[in-house]
């Protein structure tokens, strides 16, 4: 690789200050309104709504939707992109829903679990007293106990969502956000979050919250050191640190944290430290209260036996004395995430315990026919309803060549990408079924498929009419949207989660596909297809930690030494505008610029300001934007949609994204349009460019992980500028540091319900 020298200083992107995510060290976090979760590639921290550092905290506004993310997405697009946007979020509240009922089902006690004594039988019967609307006991959080999970029933196939409204649905009356707002001036609290709060808080809103004021906490952005400053000003001598109602919000305010930090549930312990940080007295009690007012949820999961040796004292097979000593852990979470994860968990034992004997002979064709490559991807699914597929971006065309044989053996096949370039670029791939049209290939995206816009449509018990489904960028699963898919797949089809396992995790809660190739509960299939040239060469290095050296004849990969974030930003915009164009022959339009946060002097702000004033200077006379501006747009939380404005007029701002219009309504464009020729790595995740340019000011060192590192470089395509400030801190985080572990229930639910493969 070449290298350009450069004069420098320090500077660069500082750290916001954040509260300290539950059961993590604190992390700069990058925007929850673009990418729901830190770039680290696990934990995205904190509140919302820090304008400085690196990827900052999550926005004011957030309001969890299809990745558990924030809600500065949800702007509504014209024709397909609104009706894409709505109805996923109108999906996702059906598939809540859905859940929630068989959830209530479930009102057998807990058949197991009469061996426990002591602490361990306490917490036992603390939670099925919640269950029966009864309080638990004061003493009965000290410590872990066991609670082992009876298999669940059949589950129910989600119902066809209804096609999107133009409105957004359920939007609240102009009297209750006007009486609302009314409160929150007596409180001193802004007036602008009346409407967040009248949709959070429902009918009623503003009774509900002059009676609980630490309600507000409910709502994305608020922290609750504002809460109680608003409550001092609503309740005076009667509001205190010991509140009950404080001690409540302040549990769920930790667990929704903990969520954007990409956890699916807390660690009892954990949850009652951060509880303390947090001021609240007796933080059992806070806990206790919670779960009895069916806030939260309490678990508890055997672990799993990582020494093989039978517990001291007991017999061989002696099953009581094993079962008294297993290790357990005790965690909390909130319903809809917990929900989600067992309903992921159910159908995907589902899947993996009903093959279809209709389609066995067409998958015995399929697996005669395959050749090549793909050979034995193919051959794995037509014995197995689910397999893992793990490989770069070469291997990509595995998963469209089974969809291909698939098709030719007269099977119902369909593939989905997280974004519309993967749809393309799978859409493009060599192949008998080859087309620039994805429809035609049978490809779309994942949350098409879900709002409907896109895929076979669905059966008259509201399933995919589907024999596969094939999943690419699965990493970027999150445990709602992997549920909702699992849960649209009728008895007897197969599902293949294919993506590279080294890229950032999703951004929504949870870790699915990571934790799928952990559980190792079916087939994986690694491919051995390297991706190509120097960059692939470098990636595939950093993926296995090392950073190399890498030939680079055509100048595939250059490295630009800075010493400070002015300097980054003036070699970067140099780069973009006419370096890369002139000796690359890649034009400015077709180069990305990826840095690790949107604050500081050489975040995405700070560097979308400065390529704006170069290659397309205007006044921003459309709410910042201009015709001709590159744009990152949220059509619904977690995910990023490139774009490029097109005009702004009453309806709202116009957007081309993808080949597609949109138009953003103006009250949304704020929270959900912003600069795009420089982007995070999580909002460029599932997008490659003909050249990247990665911008690593000094400040960032600190942040710098592995998967970042690792999704970052692989942007690019032809050619990777590396604007590089951090010096030794690089290979040093490719080497050691990789994505901090998240805190999920997947593998433990799956462990009961689906046995281990050596496959």
């Amino acid at each position: 690789m070449s290298t350009e020298p450069e004069t420098t200083e320090k500077a660069g992107p500082g750290t916001p200050d954040t509260p300290e995510a539950p059961g993590a060290e604190p992390t700069p976090t990058e925007s929850r309104a673009q990418d729901g979760v830190g770039e680290d590639g696990s934990d995205g921290a904190s509140a919302a709504g820090a304008e400085t550092g690196t990827e900052d905290g999550a926005s004011a506004g957030v309001a969890e939707g299809e990745s558990g993310s924030g809600g500065a997405g949800g702007g509504e697009g014209a024709g397909a992109q609104v009706s894409e946007a709505e109805a996923e979020l109108a999906a996702q509240r059906v598939e809540r829903e859905r859940i929630a009922r068989r959830k209530a089902e479930k009102t057998a006690p807990i058949e197991s679990g009469t061996k426990l004594s002591g602490t361990a039988a306490d917490l036992l019967a603390a939670v099925r007293a919640v269950e029966g609307g009864a309080k638990p006991a004061a003493t009965v959080f000290a410590e872990p106990a066991p609670s082992p999970r009876r298999p669940a029933p059949e589950p129910v196939h989600r119902p066809q969502p209804a096609p999107a409204p133009s409105v957004a649905p359920g939007a609240p009356a102009a009297e209750t956000v006007e009486a609302v707002r009314l409160v929150l001036t007596e409180g001193g609290a802004p007036e602008a979050l009346a409407p967040q709060v009248a949709a959070a808080l429902g009918e009623g809103a503003d009774t509900a919250l002059r009676e609980d004021p630490w309600q507000l906490l409910r709502i994305g952005g608020v922290r609750p050191e504002q809460a109680d400053g608003f409550a001092r000003a609503l309740l005076g001598a009667a509001c205190g640190p010991d509140d009950e109602r404080r001690g409540r919000a302040v549990t769920v305010w930790l667990l929704e944290q903990a969520a954007l930090a990409g956890h699916t549930a807390l660690e009892l312990p954990t949850l009652i430290t951060a509880l303390g940080r947090q001021g609240v007295p007796d933080p059992d009690a806070a806990v206790q209260s919670t779960l009895a007012e069916a806030e939260a949820l309490a678990f508890q999961d055997a672990l799993e036996d990582t020494t093989g040796a039978a517990p001291q004292g007991a017999d061989e097979g002696d099953d009581e004395g094993e079962e008294e000593e297993r290790p357990v852990r005790v965690l909390v979470g909130l319903e809809r995430y917990a929900l989600a994860e067992e309903s992921l968990a159910d159908g995907l034992a589902r899947l993996v315990n009903s093959l279809s004997k209709d389609t066995e002979e067409a998958w015995r064709a399929a697996a005669d026919a395959a050749r090549g490559g793909a050979a034995e991807l193919v051959r794995a699914v037509a014995g197995h309803g689910l397999v893992l597929h793990t490989g770069g971006e070469a291997a990509r065309a595995e998963p469209a060549a089974l969809l291909d044989a698939a098709h030719a053996a007269g099977l119902r096949a369909f593939a989905v990408c997280h974004t519309a370039d993967g749809r393309r670029r799978l859409a493009a791939l060599p192949g008998p079924r080859t087309s620039e049209d994805a429809a035609t290939r049978g490809v779309g995206t994942a949350a098409g498929l879900l709002s409907g816009a896109e895929g076979p449509g669905r059966g008259a018990d509201g399933a995919l009419e589907l024999d596969l489904l094939i999943v690419l960028d699965a990493p970027q699963l999150d445990v709602e949207s992997a549920a909702m898919l699992v849960e649209s797949l009728p008895d007897g089809a197969r599902l293949v989660l294919s993506g590279d396992p080294a890229v950032l995790w999703s951004a929504g809660p949870g870790r699915v596909f990571a934790d799928l190739l952990a559980a190792r509960a079916c087939p994986q299939v690694a491919s051995r297809v390297p991706d190509p040239g120097p960059i692939g060469e470098l990636v595939s290095g950093i993926g296995v930690g090392e950073l190399n050296q890498v030939d680079a004849p055509g100048k595939e990969i250059v490295i630009v030494p800075v010493r400070n974030a002015g300097e980054a930003v003036h070699r970067t915009v140099q780069l973009v505008a006419d370096s890369v164009p002139r000796a690359i022959g890649v034009p400015a339009d077709q180069t990305v610029v990826i840095t690790p946060g949107h604050g500081g002097a050489a975040g995405t702000r700070a560097l979308n300001a400065a390529l704006k004033e170069r290659l397309n200077p205007g006044p921003g006379r459309f709410g910042g934007f201009d015709p001709g501006d590159r744009i990152a747009y949220t059509p619904a939380p977690g995910r990023t949609v490139p774009g490029v404005v097109v005009k702004a007029d009453t309806d709202g701002l116009h957007l081309s994204c993808a080949g597609a219009p949109v138009v953003v309504p103006r009250e949304r464009v704020e929270g959900a349009v912003r600069h795009g020729w420089a982007l995070t790595a999580h909002q460029a995740v599932g997008t490659r460019w003909p050249a990247a340019v990665v911008v690593l000011p000094g400040d960032t060192a600190q942040t710098l992980s592995r998967p970042w590192v690792y999704t970052a470089f692989c942007r690019a395509e032809r050619h990777l500028s590396v604007v590089h400030g951090v010096e030794q801190a690089l290979p040093k985080a490719v080497a050691e540091t990789l994505a901090k572990p998240r805190t999920t229930r997947l593998r433990t639910l799956l462990r009961t319900q689906v046995p281990t493969t050596a496959g």
